[in-house]
């Protein structure tokens, strides 16, 4: 079992908008959870108790929140190996491996990278552990089962809300590789401008419009280019989204014509990989507690290099070299 002492109260610089809504942006909680906390009396603005989760921020107005303990979680530390690419007192860096979910959720409670995480440290605290989003403490952004590479994991209260606000804020920056599998047309960059939503239908998948869509945004640049043999085109190419919608780069590339290999759920499985080709290989991002610009890369995987190799493709010099804009 995990528990955690009480954490010291946490202090926020408002943004403009409804506290709720604010609050949820600022911590990375859920804002029924937030809501919660209005409501419990936990929530200050300008040192005053907030009457109602309603209430409009103007910005800039003093936030004090007493997060309180979470109830015993039945999530288990795990003795899992991890490949860790940076690691301080406020966050660790690791290379996630495809297959490896990245937080327990209601019907999955062992094997996930917060799991392993437990194994090793201590992680922020989280109250709702069943809810709708899962147990997910210190995490500030996901990544797909199946999609491996650079992931970044807040390991304080304070580190987790300020790597929240740089992702909300666009003060990131990522880099993606990806096999696109047939019909890649393009000899340069693509800007993609296409709003992701819930499939109207099939409600795991997302789509270009559908329910609720948001803004979003992907340049893919090809870094090479092979023939498939069925006269259309396989690319190998780097994806920087713009934005973090679910799912964004394989929804955008299906949307292109060229979903990614072995992406069972947008495309098709794969005779030469055994998992969506998608690999998170860079993230630029401003450390939480001292400001520096972080670089971190995971290098591309072995599976997914040697998928390509054997689609016929050649491995291009600037593989590993990456300017992120």
């Amino acid at each position: 079992m995990n528990a955690f002492p009480a954490p010291s109260p946490l202090h926020l610089e408002a943004t403009p908008g409804r506290l709720d809504a604010v609050l949820a942006a600022l911590t990375g909680h859920s804002r029924s959870q937030v809501a919660a906390w209005i409501a419990d009396g936990l929530v200050q603005v300008d040192h005053e108790v907030a009457a109602k989760a309603s209430l409009k921020l103007r910005g800039g107005e003093g936030l004090t929140v007493q997060v309180p303990p979470p109830p015993e979680a039945s999530v288990e530390p795990e003795q899992i190996r991890l490949d860790v690419l940076f690691e301080d007192e406020a966050l660790i860096a690791v290379n996630k491996p495809p297959g490896m979910i990245t937080h327990p959720a209601p019907g999955v409670r062992s094997g996930t990278l917060v799991n392993a995480l437990l194994g090793r440290m201590d992680l922020p605290q989280q109250t709702d552990f069943d809810g709708e989003g899962g147990y997910r403490p210190g995490i500030v952004h996901r990544l797909d089962k199946d999609t491996s590479g650079v992931i970044v994991v807040a390991k304080t209260v304070e580190a987790h809300a300020r790597l929240a606000a740089a992702f909300k804020d666009r003060e990131t920056r990522k880099g993606y590789l990806a096999i696109a599998a047939g019909g890649w047309k393009a000899s340069g960059p693509v800007r993609v401008d296409a709003p992701v939503g819930r499939h109207p239908v099939q409600r795991q998948r997302m789509t270009v419009g559908g329910a609720n869509a948001r803004d979003a945004q992907t340049l893919f640049t090809p870094l090479a280019a092979h023939p498939d043999g069925h006269g259309r085109t396989l690319a190998l190419v780097r994806a920087q989204p713009r934005t973090g919608r679910t799912h964004q780069i394989r929804v955008h590339l299906a949307h292109l014509g060229s979903p990614i290999l072995g992406d069972t759920v947008y495309g098709r499985a794969s005779e030469v990989m055994a998992r969506q080709a998608l690999h998170a290989q860079f993230l630029d991002l401003p450390h939480p507690m001292t400001g520096e610009l972080l670089h971190l890369h995971a290098p591309a995987p072995d599976d997914l290099l040697g998928a390509w190799v054997a689609l016929g493709g050649t491995l291009p010099d600037t593989l590993e070299m990456l300017e992120l804009s």
